[in-house]
């Protein structure tokens, strides 16, 4: 297993796998918008995204940015995506752990994320130490 820094070339190679895992939980995802919403990541300023590579073949992904704060910048995860092939192996987990060494090297204080309130996204972040947090709520509102 190996890790890259994840380019703009990259994106084709993960449309099809972010599409099939997100699409299985009701989602309309199209090529169109999953290229969009992963340049807007990568290209954004700040951004970290980080590719594990099987061979020469993209199989999973994780993205995200450093913001800032008055007193140091910590690092924003807005996803990760194995193939579905590849998943229940330990390769997300590798991942995860490759990407918080990488930022922490960078200076990062600490990662922060938004999962859904489940427990299957509570069992994976829960093993790898992250926590929920009481001093913040997500807010939304429909327009």
């Amino acid at each position: 297993m190996n890790f890259k820094i994840m380019k703009e070339e990259d994106i084709e190679a993960v449309i099809p796998f972010y599409i099939e895992y997100y699409n299985n939980d009701d989602s309309e995802w199209t090529e169109q918008t999953t290229y969009k919403r992963i340049h807007q990541v990568l290209t954004r300023e700040d951004s970290y995204c980080l590719a594990v590579m099987e061979r020469d073949t993209v199989i999973g992904f994780v993205m995200g940015y450093f913001e800032q704060f008055d007193d140091g910048f910590i690092y924003d995860l807005v996803e990760i995506v194995i193939a579905s092939e590849y998943q229940n192996k330990g390769i997300g987990t590798e991942l995860m752990k490759e990407l918080e060494n990488r930022v922490r090297e960078k200076g990062a204080l600490n990662i922060r994320l938004d999962a859904v309130n489940d427990e299957f996204h509570e069992h994976f972040y829960g093993k790898l130490g992250y926590k929920n947090v009481s001093n913040f709520v997500s807010k939304t509102k429909p327009l």
